[in-house]
């Protein structure tokens, strides 16, 4: 039976985390994979095995394992909670890590306006442990997050990445989209009991 693999687009504080742990509870054998959570092991447990500089190799490293072990030795769906502004990175994830063969894979774009990402990461109470040191707090990520759209390779997801995108402007979506995606869950079960 193919699996869903979902994945959360967009910038710090927009609900991807919230979205995610509330959609792991309605979607049947589910499994979240919150890079943010690695990086917060990491740092609390592995400070000095981290890179000083460049990516968090070590982190995606973790990433890579749980996911592979996941694929490997579990029938869950995935929901991939991460900011996945990439084009590139979104590609990989899509193409080489879920193929369409094994995965429906599902874009989930949390389109809020800047001015609401700024309001709430200036209210945050939200835990730093997952900064390597680069940010002293959420505005900074925000305002790198902003910088970095001007980009090429930083853009919106569009429905041709993915086999199903959903768009999220406001919170009032958010329960619409996770009904659609339960349902698409369910539909997986249903065409194999018809084959």
């Amino acid at each position: 039976m193919k699996r869903l693999v979902v994945l959360t687009v967009g910038k710090t504080h927009s609900g991807k985390t919230t979205f995610a742990r509330a959609l792991e509870k309605e979607l049947n054998n589910a499994c979240v994979v919150d890079q943010d959570n690695h990086a917060a092991f990491l740092n609390t447990f592995y400070e000095k095995l981290l890179p000083k500089h460049g990516p968090n190799t070590l982190k995606h490293a973790l990433s890579q394992l749980i996911v592979d072990y996941a694929k490997e030795h579990s029938d869950c769906h995935f929901i991939v909670c991460n900011a996945n502004r990439s084009k590139k990175g979104r590609a990989y994830l899509l193409e080489e890590v879920f193929p369409r063969k094994q995965f429906v894979r599902i874009l989930v774009h949390f389109d809020l306006a800047d001015k609401v990402l700024l309001e709430r990461v200036r209210e945050s109470n939200r835990s730093t442990n997952i900064f390597r040191g680069s940010y002293a707090n959420f505005e900074e990520v925000l305002v790198r997050q902003l910088n970095e759209s001007e980009q090429q390779d930083i853009t919106d997801p569009t429905k041709e990445e993915a086999d199903h995108l959903f768009v999220i402007k406001d919170s009032g979506d958010v329960d619409v989209v996770m009904k659609e995606i339960v349902r698409l869950a369910e539909g997986l079960g249903e065409s194999d009991d018809q084959s």
